[in-house]
């Protein structure tokens, strides 16, 4: 391999080598080809494989931007002009993009070369990346796991080190539940902190954005200020920082008034290994000067009904758009039957049931805002039980029945920080027995992705994850 040292760096690191002419932006491209070319046949995690349009970038030279020469990946949902966009979707396998999103237009300027997209479930649907299209994204610490998702390539090629940073997404968690899977650092923005246009306003009724998963917290931090922003079409704005996230990383917290529990929010019983980890990590934190408690906010509405609803009506008209594109009805043989399913019972939802969901979606913002009142961070796990095994969630059965259960189980608590808009970020801080990776998850006030950003810098010094690597890596 043309640069043996890459995997050590993160996407800030591999920028400074470009910058101070230590390594080529070409060889990293190379690197990230070559490594693709080595670990995607066991985790297969980039689905779709543009090289030619990195290497265009790199002819025609990259712009000056703060991760000049970084190899790339974008989510396969998100637009790229001239490029596939398959969202994971049988009927849309050769779909080329006509235009690019404000997003990829953000990440181009940031001087990063985009050499293809990962994996995404059909329309990013499931808390697991196992498309019919492109088949199941593999877990890199135990290959019989999934990847999480939607974000699920994303994270798998990150923590398999085929690139430091990429692009991920999150409606219900798909930027947390897999780097919780991967063990890998995502960091969920406040509402409408990215933008999302050109072509919408917002996603699933507000509880959707876009960031990047990544090996270190910095890159995560310093790509959020590359990318942060209104745009002409945004219907609302999220509060300014005070300072760059970069700077926030490394700075001292001081002493955060941090609630936790390691329970379900709807009592249930979670893993134990998962349920140990969190109240060792509530010992860390109080080992660190932090003032912690044992108190979780109470839920004013169901998550799980909520996204249901508004999850449902969106995907019906996704559905509705395609159709009219067409010309005709779209059948199984175009989308998976969990698609179809969800749109179907969308028609039988009424307006005024949609507006229930919303107004559910508030109530449970509302007893968020009372419950941060008096308290800076909330640490509970960002999943339940640990990665799931590939096939627990089918998307393609004739019985959908088995999906609700498990979605209870894996993932109760991520969806009401979408709901809310409040920032919140999946930290790689534990492993089970098993050796699969246990992600912590942690939130704070609307707006004040500032004190995560240094929050995670200090647990990133004080339980460093980057230098533990999956079997796909040996």
């Amino acid at each position: 391999m043309a640069f043996r040292e890459y995997g050590n760096f993160d996407a800030v690191g591999l920028a400074g080598l470009v910058r101070n002419k230590q390594v080529t932006a070409r060889e990293l491209l190379d690197e990230a080809v070559a490594r693709t070319a080595k670990v995607d046949p066991q985790i297969n995690a980039v689905v779709v494989k543009h090289y030619d349009y990195a290497e265009r970038q790199i002819e025609r030279g990259l712009p000056d931007g703060p991760f000049a020469g970084v190899p790339f990946l974008l989510k396969d949902l998100d637009l790229l002009e001239g490029t596939r966009t398959t969202s994971g979707a049988t009927l849309l396998k050769d779909f080329v993009a006509d235009h690019s999103g404000t997003l990829a237009q953000r990440f181009l300027a940031t001087g990063v070369s985009i050499f293809g997209k990962s994996a995404s479930p059909e329309f990013g649907l499931m808390p697991t990346t196992e498309s019919r299209l492109h088949g199941p994204t593999r877990n890199p610490w135990i290959l019989a796991h999934s990847s999480g998702g939607s974000s699920g390539g994303a994270a798998a090629a990150v923590a398999a080190r085929i690139l430091p940073v990429a692009h991920a997404s999150d409606g219900g968690g798909s930027i947390r539940i897999p780097a919780s899977a991967c063990g890998v650092f995502g960091m969920k923005p406040t509402r409408a902190r990215n933008p999302l246009g050109p072509d919408r306003g917002e996603g699933w009724g507000g509880f959707s954005c876009g960031h990047v998963v990544s090996i270190s917290v910095r890159d995560s931090a310093a790509m959020m200020d590359a990318i942060h922003g209104p745009e002409a079409s945004s219907p609302y704005v999220a509060p300014a920082p005070e300072r760059p996230f970069a700077q926030e990383v490394g700075r001292d917290p001081g002493k955060l008034r941090i609630s936790f529990t390691d329970k379900s929010p709807y009592g249930d019983a979670i893993d134990p290994e998962i349920a140990a980890a969190v109240r060792d990590v509530a010992g860390l934190l109080a080992g660190l000067g932090h003032h912690v408690e044992e108190r979780a906010p109470p839920l004013a509405a169901d998550p799980a009904a909520v996204m249901t609803t508004i999850v449902g009506g969106n995907t019906a008209l996704t559905v509705r758009l395609i159709e009219q594109r067409l010309g005709r009805s779209v059948t199984e043989n175009d989308f998976e039957i969990l698609t179809l399913a969800f749109a179907h019972n969308a028609q039988n939802t009424s307006a005024t049931d949609y507006v229930a969901a919303q107004l559910g979606a508030f109530q449970i913002s509302r007893g968020l805002a009372t419950f941060f009142g008096n308290r800076d961070v909330f640490l509970c796990p960002t999943l339940c039980s640990p990665p799931l095994r590939l096939g627990e969630l089918d998307s393609m059965s004739g019985d959908l029945s088995h999906i609700p259960p498990v979605l209870r189980r894996y993932m109760p608590w991520t969806s009401m920080f979408n709901m809310s808009g409040q920032p919140a970020m999946s930290v790689p801080l534990a492993w089970n027995k098993a050796g699969l990776p246990l992600g912590m998850m942690f939130s704070a006030k609307f707006g004040d992705e500032a004190t995560l950003f240094r929050l995670a810098g200090q647990l990133e010094q004080a339980r460093p994850w980057n230098g533990r690597l999956p079997p796909v890596c040996a």
